[in-house]
């Protein structure tokens, strides 16, 4: 089987090159590749905020065109349009769920909008979203000390820690202009670059971190793992 990852940005692609990567294809996949959305436009213009029509249109073209591919997705709710001509599936009804139920929500109606347009016979195995609440830099907070020293700021490990311990998950850190993750993190290392310092500090943190401290990135992982298996 071949995994097909539809990811937001150059960071998050290379967060499957480096670290998704290598760990599923030691499950059973054959291969793990990104894709970005919104591939067609020139790369300045590709990340979040495109149409869910856009986007759909990328993930069925590469699941009809491969039938032994699963497709899959990570991007992030806080991106995600919510204009009647460009929202996602679910993301106007999780606004006012729990945070608990917000991004399931989600997950479960774009994975019926996929069945639905790839029709009858489809197996619903092959496409498993992801969305994450917040924007990449929330798994840092998976190994706050991990991050501190891969940066070469160690300093600052305390500080990014009394954040996460105000949440209790990095998945739970809140998003506006002064305190996403990215500014929290901008606060404390003003140089920070997400390109450079976040790609490279994911693959010393880990999965094992990232799953034991992010639960809906751990169902997803999990579950992406059990596809080989029914495959």
């Amino acid at each position: 089987m071949r995994l097909l990852v539809h990811v937001e940005g150059p960071t998050e692609e290379t967060f499957v090159n480096n670290v998704l990567s290598p760990h599923l294809m030691g499950q059973g996949y054959s291969l793990v590749a990104p894709r970005l959305i919104g591939d067609a436009r020139p790369r300045s213009r590709r990340g979040g905020g495109l149409s869910w029509q856009s986007v759909r249109q990328g993930i069925l073209r590469h699941l009809r065109r491969d039938r032994q591919a699963v497709a899959t997705t990570m991007v992030d709710y806080y991106g995600m349009p919510q204009s009647q001509s460009r929202q996602w599936p679910g993301r106007v009804a999780a606004t006012n769920l729990p945070f608990e139920q917000k991004t399931g929500t989600i997950q479960n109606a774009l994975a019926q909008d996929i069945c639905q347009h790839m029709g009858g016979g489809f197996d619903p195995i092959r496409f498993i979203p992801y969305v994450s609440m917040h924007e990449f830099e929330a798994l840092l907070f998976s190994d706050c000390m991990g991050f501190a020293d891969s940066v070469g700021c160690p300093e600052i490990g305390s500080a990014m820690q009394g954040i996460l311990d105000q949440f209790g998950s990095p998945e739970k850190i809140d998003d506006s202009q002064a305190t996403a993750p990215s500014k929290r993190i901008l606060a404390l290392i003003p140089s920070y670059n997400k390109a450079a310092m976040g790609a490279a500090a994911i693959s010393d943190i880990g999965l094992d971190n990232i799953r034991c401290q992010c639960q809906n990135f751990a169902r997803w992982l999990s579950t992406l793992e059990a596809a080989t298996a029914s495959g």
